[in-house]
């Protein structure tokens, strides 16, 4: 079975650049659009579909670009609109696809519309934003609670009213009950498909929508980690959020916004979605064919790995997502980087970092892969000094924040700051990447990225991975078992999480697939022999 070449999506693999890290053209510490175009035959080299760009668009920079002042404009930190087109035509002369990410739930409180907004209660944009008046008491409207942590609401002075902020109060909420704010946000999106762009990565796809009642939210009478924003320190996670976010307006928009993308054949949308419950609202979100293409949450980007948290995920999966499409991640710049948060022992090991690329990129679905992964990077240790995520600074030192995922990448062991920049980075490099670096690694044709660019070969000629379904069989403290199947091709896929080796045995006779990089496991009629970290691919005999 052969993916439609305008289905590209279903079961390719993204890479997450995230621009302010990649590599630096121009000498200013922060890296930019002509650095990624700089790197594009790297990126190509790593045999994947596509490439997810984090903001680059016009910002104060309050929160690293997710907070948009223009939704049309290249910051000048970033390059200039040249600098993006002709990133576009290099990608596409290489077969790579440009996803980019869009912020559509907030805007920048410097965003021209927001300083229209807040000058008056009736100008023509004044309902643009979510207000509402203060209570009688002048406390905010409901208790809704703002993920960065305190309340989602702040009292504007001009107005004389609050307005709503899921995030910093620097991020005002859009209000997507006006029919205006929609159509707008759908031009800018059309005006980069106009410039070649293949489809959009939807940042905080399930906040749009706030229940126009402004209910207060009741109390979450079991505190979970795990969702967006959710750790034991940060209020938010004491809420039920039944509506602040995920409401049932967000689907008509999502069709508004797939009819938009089917009039660009081959573009495709992944969305964020941090909720409750996120699996069901990923079915939601991406069943029917008129919605969403694809959809990840953060179940697999919290700190727990056992085989069986991972099997119950999987199942939830296939159980609750009928015809939805699932993109799965293990890393992005907004969590502790995989090798860290899911090493054993406190130690991350090459082989693990494996296994995990193994298992990441064996699931039914999409995959997207964050910068740094096909080097091993684990977490950066930083010093309270060095940070400069908001979001760190407010919970530190509980919380370290995100800048421990988003420093530069290592191209060069030898060269001042790890060659990503000749000035200063933005944020330190760390000293435990340098021997990770890029250039260490392209002369090692068993390191972890020359690993990485031969399973991603090796995976995309392989239909079963890419298409085909999957049954899980087995997991236990240490092994995780799951079939795929296409027609009458049927394998089965062996991964084990645990630090010793473990032999696992199947009924009728497996044929071993011999050319499975990196799998170091050994077979005997239908046992396997898995060593610490092993994994294997085996087609099962009729």
């Amino acid at each position: 079975m052969t993916v439609p070449h305008n289905d590209w999506w279903r079961g390719g693999v993204i890479y997450q650049v995230y621009p302010r890290s990649f590599f630096d053209s121009n000498g200013d510490g922060v890296g930019d659009l002509r650095g990624v175009l700089e790197k594009i035959d790297y990126i190509a080299s790593l045999n994947i579909d596509a490439i997810w760009l984090s903001p680059f668009f016009t910002s104060p920079m309050k929160d690293f670009g997710y907070d948009v002042s223009d939704y049309r404009g290249v910051d000048p930190l970033f390059g200039t609109l040249d600098d993006f087109k002709a990133l576009v035509q290099a990608a596409h002369a290489r077969d790579i696809r440009v996803l980019i990410d869009q912020v559509l739930n907030h805007s920048s409180d410097q965003h021209a519309w927001f300083a229209e907004s807040r000058s008056s209660r009736d100008n023509p944009k004044a309902d643009w934003y979510v207000w509402a008046d203060a209570r009688p008491d002048g406390t905010p409207p409901n208790n809704w609670l703002s993920v960065f942590g305190g309340p989602a609401w702040t009292w504007d002075s001009r107005r004389k009213q609050y307005y709503l902020h899921n995030f910093l109060s620097s991020q005002p909420d859009l209000n997507f009950h006006c029919e205006a704010v929609q159509q707008q946000l759908l031009d800018d999106m059309e005006f980069w498909l106009k410039l070649g762009v293949d489809g959009f990565r939807l940042d905080a796809a399930n906040f749009y929508f706030h229940d126009k009642l402004l209910r207060d939210n009741p109390p979450n009478t079991e505190v979970r980690e795990g969702s967006i924003g959710v750790r034991a320190d940060n209020p938010y996670a004491f809420q039920r959020h039944l509506y602040d976010k995920t409401q049932p307006e967000n689907l008509d928009f999502l069709r508004r916004l797939r009819a938009l993308l089917e009039r660009y054949p081959g573009s495709a949308s992944v969305a964020e979605i941090g909720c409750d419950h996120s699996l069901r609202t990923m079915a939601a979100y991406t069943g029917g064919g008129d919605t969403l293409h694809m959809a990840y949450s953060f179940d697999l980007l919290t700190e727990q790995c056992s085989p069986a948290f991972i099997r119950r995920t999987l199942e939830s999966v296939e159980a609750e997502l009928g015809d939805g499409w699932p993109c799965w991640s293990t890393g992005n710049h907004d969590v502790v980087r995989v090798m860290s948060r899911w090493a054993l022992n406190g130690q991350p090991e090459p082989a693990r970092g494996r296994l995990l690329m193994a298992l990441l990129l064996s699931l039914r679905g999409s995959v997207c892969l964050y910068q740094g992964e096909e080097l091993g990077l684990s977490e950066a240790e930083l010093r309270y000094e060095d940070l400069v995520d908001p979001y760190g600074i407010r919970f530190w030192p509980e919380f370290k924040g995100r800048d421990g995922c988003r420093t530069p990448m290592p191209w060069s062991a030898t060269a001042e700051h790890a060659g990503f920049s000749h000035a200063k980075p933005w944020l330190p490099v760390a000293e435990a990447h340098r021997s990770l670096a890029v250039s260490e690694q392209e002369r090692d044709p068993d390191s972890m990225l020359n690993i990485y660019r031969r399973f991603l070969g090796w995976r995309a000629e392989q239909p079963v991975l890419v298409s085909g379904e999957m049954r899980m069989l087995h997991h236990d403290d240490a092994l995780l078992v799951f079939e795929r199947q296409l027609g009458e091709e049927t394998w089965v896929c062996l991964f084990n999480l645990g630090d010793s080796p473990r032999l696992y045995s199947l009924p009728g006779r497996l044929e071993p697939l011999a050319d499975v990089p990196a799998s170091t496991a050994t077979f005997q009629g239908s046992s396997v022999n898995l060593p610490a970290h092993g994994f294997a691919f085996a087609r099962l005999a009729g």
